[in-house]
This record gives C-alpha cells, sequence and structure tokens, in this order.
C-alpha cells in the first residue's frame, strides 16, 4: 500500500494524527515507510511501547510522539481497559440518555398510547423519582 493510499485510509477511518509534525521518535523520522507519523493508532502504540518496553520517561515517550504527559496517561488507561481499541478515538458527545433507563423506557411504552408526555413525566417522576421532560418521555415512546 503506497503511503498517499495509506492516508486516504486513515482520513476515511478518522485515524489522521492530528499534528504529526510533532512526532519526533526515531522511528518515524528515519525508520521505514511502515512507520507513519499521520498514523494516530500506530504512533499511540509506539508511544506507549517506548516507555513500557524501551524504559523512556513517560513525559519524554509523549513528547516525541507528539502527545502531552497527561494524554499519556489517558492513552495508556484505555489500552489497559480495552486493548488495541483502546487506541482508537471515542466518538464524543454523550452515549444516549443520561436519565432513561431500559426499565423507564419499558414503562413508557406499556403505557396507553392516548397518554401524554407530561402525564407519563409526572408518572416517572413518582415511581422512578426521575423527572423527565414530556419532549423526553414522547420520544422515548416513539423508540
Amino acid at each position: 500500500m503506497s503511503e498517499q493510499t495509506r492516508r486516504q485510509a486513515l482520513v476515511e477511518a478518522g485515524l489522521l494524527h492530528p499534528n504529526p509534525q510533532a512526532v519526533t521518535a526515531a522511528l518515524f523520522t528515519t525508520g521505514t515507510g511502515f512507520f507513519l507519523a499521520a498514523d494516530k493508532v500506530q504512533v499511540k502504540y509506539e508511544m506507549l511501547r517506548a516507555h513500557e518496553l524501551d524504559g523512556l520517561a513517560v513525559s519524554a515517550a509523549a513528547a516525541s510522539h507528539g502527545y502531552s504527559r497527561a494524554g499519556y496517561y489517558l492513552i495508556a488507561a484505555a489500552f489497559a481497559e480495552r486493548g488495541m481499541a483502546g487506541l482508537l478515538d471515542d466518538r464524543p458527545g454523550r452515549r444516549g440518555p443520561v436519565k432513561l433507563t431500559e426499565q423507564i423506557v419499558a414503562h413508557l411504552r406499556a403505557a396507553p398510547p392516548e397518554a401524554s408526555g407530561a402525564v407519563l413525566a409526572a408518572e416517572v417522576q413518582a415511581q422512578f423519582g426521575v423527572e423527565l421532560h414530556r419532549r423526553t418521555v414522547e420520544r422515548a415512546r416513539r423508540g
């Protein structure tokens, strides 16, 4: 695969390093074409490896791979928790409604269709102790 094709694939997958010119680690500056500073996942992995296996200080490993010391620890924790998948960036934003549990959604969907969002929001408040806006209730019922 050519470097241009690889870069295009990285762009399409959203895996382009935000600051490849900040990557100064020898693997990426003097190595073969295998190591590409624009490959965010590869750079993160090599940063972790540089500290864990090569014994480079965290701050030095982070700086030479274009990340901060704090960024290193976040990446290391994600890698420890999820393995290689932890090197992928999380999608931004919330992961769904915060207050709507499966139990509340089941209750809302089991309610009679003529019940208003406001009435069901009051029921949820009384039964589950969770305050919902009537529009949240209506959206949850539509599924």
